[in-house]
């Protein structure tokens, strides 16, 4: 290793220089192997997110603002727990780099241990007191009918979902990211067939509306867990899974890496959640609007996560076998291919945002409103790459808080202010007040671009 050096002296020895090492044939092929099948798990996720939405969309604005304000306040409540997948991923990788391919399930074990002993008694109290906390989420009374009964719907998938980010984070530390594909298809089959039941009342089921929408959600999680169970005692028994609890020391590892991961997404969910906030007070078509956006913005933003997860795997890979120059260079590859990827899919909401809109947005007044956000979202897309690939990267050397602490203060401390500004005290239009995420967004990408090239992760033990 090379010598330290002191803070704002040039990067350590070790460090490739980014500009000057390309990306070559071999190491975009290891890339695309491993990102594929979870960039096509969470595209169908969010594709899934979408048709949703279209579904809900039929019953009225009224009940996409409420089913896209509840789905952020089930964000939020469920947010600290899902960290736990970056955790037993940063694990389970490091145990495959090092070679300890028999104890690579062990962190998994710890993970779904924590997340059902969290989850039950903690969604139990949200769903008794969804009834008095919604006024939180929205004053709207049409919303706050329509979305009360939706959000305790989806509460009650809480302890299913913690348990399957455990099992997302594993599949995909060890280089078996297929499998987290293969069980989404299953879960997606079965939310479609139960959305088009419970919602509309076909086949003589109950017409529920947008609470029919929660209920096929939360039962389509469930059938997720029980298929990652069957696959766990396939293909992850030999690696330890339910045979070995971790040791004190481990789980106090797991929980170092998960908890500022988990509280990462807790202020972003929550972030968001004050976010619609903002836009609610403007208008419910503008909300609406900002509901839909932001669902075409996560379907466009999935491969940039998912080669994100991917990077994870290969530096904390890399780090198991003691390759930090490797690692580092890991990062930087996955921005390169994430920023080409991310340019492509931005161009059709650029060009053409009314295509994009059509099956969503059935009022005039509403797509025209969203036309410009979706635009704006569409030349963002290139930044939030590099954001996305550099975050994970960070997660997977066991550099989770550094990650967390810069999304929090960028998100909390640049963003919404600017949102509040731009929207309530200016009275601007929806553009503007978008226009504040992708500015805190690209903010982000710097300071996580600056991090990663001074590399004092790389001695961060896990």
């Amino acid at each position: 290793m090379g010598a330290k050096v002191e803070p704002g002296s040039q990067p350590r020895a070790w460090m490739p220089s980014p500009a000057r090492t390309p990306v070559d044939r071999t190491r975009i092929r290891t890339i695309l192997a491993l990102a594929l099948p979870i960039i096509g798990g969470m595209v169908s996720q969010n594709v899934l997110n979408l048709v949703d939405t279209a579904m809900v969309a039929y019953l009225g604005d009224e009940a996409l603002a409420a089913v896209g304000i509840a789905s952020f306040g089930n964000f939020m409540a469920m947010a600290f727990i899902t960290g736990m997948g970056a955790g037993v991923q940063a694990m389970a990788a490091r145990r495959k780099g090092e070679g300890r391919t028999s104890e690579m399930a062990v962190p998994l074990n710890g993970g779904l241990l924590f997340a059902a002993g969290l989850a039950l008694p903690w969604s139990g109290l949200l769903v008794l007191f969804t009834p008095d906390l919604f006024w939180l989420l929205s004053s709207d009374p049409a919303v706050i009918e329509l979305g009360v009964p939706y959000l305790q719907a989806r509460l009650l998938g809480m302890t299913a979902i913690g348990m399957n980010y455990a099992f997302r984070g594993y599949w995909n530390g060890v280089n078996l990211s297929r499998l987290y594909l293969r069980t989404l298809v299953v879960m997606h089959i079965a939310n479609i067939g139960l959305n088009w039941l419970l919602i509309f009342g076909n086949l003589g089921a109950p017409e529920l509306g947008a609470a029919g929408a929660g209920i096929a959600s939360a039962v389509s999680t469930y059938i997720g867990t029980a298929t990652y169970v069957f696959l766990g005692l396939r293909h992850a028994r030999k690696a330890g899974f339910l045979r070995e609890l971790p040791g004190r020391q481990q789980m106090r590892t797991l929980l170092r890496l998960a908890i500022p991961a988990g509280g990462q997404q807790l202020f972003l969910a929550a972030g968001y959640t004050v976010f619609f906030r903002i836009v609610g007070t403007v208008g419910t078509q503008e909300l609406a609007a900002a509901n839909v956006v932001l669902n075409v913005m996560l379907v466009g933003l999935l491969p940039g996560i998912g080669l994100g997860l991917a990077a994870s795997s290969l530096v904390s890979q890399a780090l198991g076998r003691g390759d930090k120059a490797d690692a580092q260079r890991w990062g930087w590859d996955v921005v390169r291919v994430a920023m080409v990827v991310m340019v492509l899919l931005g161009l059709p909401m650029i060009l053409f945002p009314e295509v994009v809109l059509a099956g969503f947005l059935h009022e005039p007044g509403t797509l025209a409103i969203a036309r410009p956000a979706l635009q704006l979202t569409g030349l963002s897309l290139a930044l939030d790459a590099i954001g996305m690939v550099l975050l994970n990267s960070l997660q997977g050397a066991g550099a989770t808080r550094m990650a967390a602490g810069v999304a929090v203060v960028c998100q909390w401390g640049v963003g919404l202010p600017l949102a509040f500004v731009l929207g309530p005290m200016l009275g601007l239009d929806l553009v503007w007040i978008w226009a504040s995420q992708g500015i805190y967004r690209a903010g982000q990408a710097v300071v996580y671009a600056l991090v990663w090239r001074r590399g004092k992760w790389a001695e961060i033990a896990v």
